[in-house]
C-alpha cells in the first residue's frame, strides 16, 4: 500500500512568509494613504511658509518637519501619481488640522496662502499710516510718511516678511485708480477742478463728519461756499499745520484760529494748499456729486449728525440750541 507523501515544511513557511509580508505591506500603504486621502496627522493648524524657487520635495520635508505630514517619501509618490503637474506657489500657509495630503497640494499649488491685513480707516493722516506700517511687526524695512491724501483708506493684505514699501505702494497705487474711476464720473455739479481739488475737499468732509449719510450734504456746504468766494472755517484745517491731523487734545485757541497759513480755512479764502488727511471713496465722491442743497452753515446735533441751515438767523439759532445742550450736559 502506497504512503501518502508528507508536504514539505520549507514550502508552507514561505507560503506563511509571504502572506505575512503581503499583509504588512498592504498595511504600510493603506496607513500612508490614509495620510494622502481620509486624514493627515496635523492634531492643529500648521504653518508653513514656501519661499521663492522651492521645489515641491523641499516643501515635503518641512511638512514631514512640522508634522502636516507623516512621510515625505510617501506624500511625493502619491503626488505624483495622482496629484497635478502644477507648480507649487511662494507665500505662507497655513494648514488646517488634519488635512489629508491630498489637500495640502492643492493648497500649495493654487496659492491659497494665509491673508494677514492691516487697515487704514477712513481719514487718517499720512503720519499715522506710516506709524500703522512701522508697528507692524511682521512687515520689513522702513517708510517715510507718504504724502498727505495719496493713501485709499481700506484693508490690504501682506505675507509676513514683506516689505513695508511694497504695501505702502499697493495703498497708493489703490488711491491712484478709485480718485481715477471716481473723477470719470463726476458730475456737471462739482465745483472742484482738478482730481487734486476733490482729494483736498473730500479729506475736510472726511473729517467733518463721520456719517456716510452726511457727506454729499457737508460736501455741499463747502462746494456752496467757494462758489460764492465764503470762506470755509473749516477747524479741521485749522488744527492741521499744528498736529499734521492727528487729534489736538483741547480747544482750538483764538489764535490759532486768526493764524495765517496754507491750510487755515479761517485765515485765507479757497480750498488749502493740500489735504489734510486719506480720505475714503464715499468723500472722493461726495465732492462729486454733492447734494442738492442751498445749506451753507452746519453745527453739531448732539447726537453724532449735523443741523444745516441756509442762512445766517437759522445757523445762530442752531448754535444756540447747541451751545443749551452742552451746558444741560454740563460741558461748559
Amino acid at each position: 500500500m502506497a504512503r501518502k507523501r508528507k508536504r514539505s515544511s520549507g514550502s508552507g513557511r514561505i507560503g506563511c512568509l509571504f502572506l505575512i509580508v503581503l499583509a504588512v505591506a498592504i498595511g504600510t500603504a493603506a496607513y500612508f494613504w490614509y495620510d494622502w486621502g481620509i486624514s493627515g496627522p496635523a492634531a492643529e493648524p500648521v504653518a508653513i511658509t514656501i519661499a521663492e524657487g522651492a521645489s515641491l520635495t523641499s516643501a515635503a520635508k518641512a511638512l514631514q518637519e512640522k508634522g502636516a505630514i507623516r512621510s515625505k517619501d510617501s506624500f511625493l509618490r502619491f503626488a505624483k501619481l495622482f496629484g497635478s503637474d502644477a507648480p507649487i506657489r511662494t507665500g505662507e500657509y497655513e494648514v488646517p488640522a488634519h488635512a489629508t495630503g491630498a489637500e495640502i497640494l492643492e493648497m500649495l499649488q493654487s496659492g491659497k496662502v494665509k491673508q494677514r491685513f492691516v487697515t487704514i480707516p477712513e481719514g487718517m493722516p499720512s503720519v499715522l499710516v506710516r506709524e500703522r506700517l512701522m508697528k507692524e511687526p511682521l512687515l520689513t524695512g522702513a517708510v517715510e510718511t507718504p504724502a498727505e491724501g495719496s493713501v485709499l483708506p481700506d484693508s490690504y493684505a501682506f505675507q509676513s516678511g514683506e516689505e513695508r514699501a511694497a504695501v505702502l505702494a499697493r495703498m497708493q497705487k489703490a488711491m491712484d485708480e478709485a480718485l481715477a474711476e471716481a473723477w470719470k464720473a463726476r458730475k456737471p455739479t462739482t465745483v472742484v477742478k482738478t482730481p487734486r481739488e476733490a482729494v483736498i475737499l473730500a479729506s475736510i468732509v472726511e473729517k467733518e463728519t463721520a456719517l456716510p449719510s452726511e457727506r454729499r450734504t457737508v460736501a455741499a456746504v463747502y462746494s456752496n461756499r467757494l462758489r460764492i468766494g465764503m470762506r470755509l472755517q473749516a477747524d479741521p484745517t485749522t488744527i492741521y499745520p499744528i498736529t499734521k491731523g492727528k487729534p489736538l487734545g483741547r480747544r482750538i485757541r483764538q489764535s490759532e484760529l486768526r493764524a495765517v497759513n496754507d491750510y487755515n480755512t479761517y485765515a485765507i479764502a479757497g480750498l488749502p494748499v493740500g489735504p489734510i488727511a486719506n480720505p475714503g471713496r464715499e468723500s472722493i465722491e461726495a465732492v462729486l456729486d454733492p447734494a442738492e442743497s442751498k445749506a451753507l452753515y452746519f453745527v453739531a446735533d448732539g447726537k453724532g449728525g449735523h443741523v444745516f441751515s441756509d442762512t445766517l438767523e437759522q445757523h445762530d439759532a442752531n448754535v444756540r440750541k447747541w451751545y443749551k445742550l452742552r451746558r444741560d450736559r454740563g460741558e461748559m
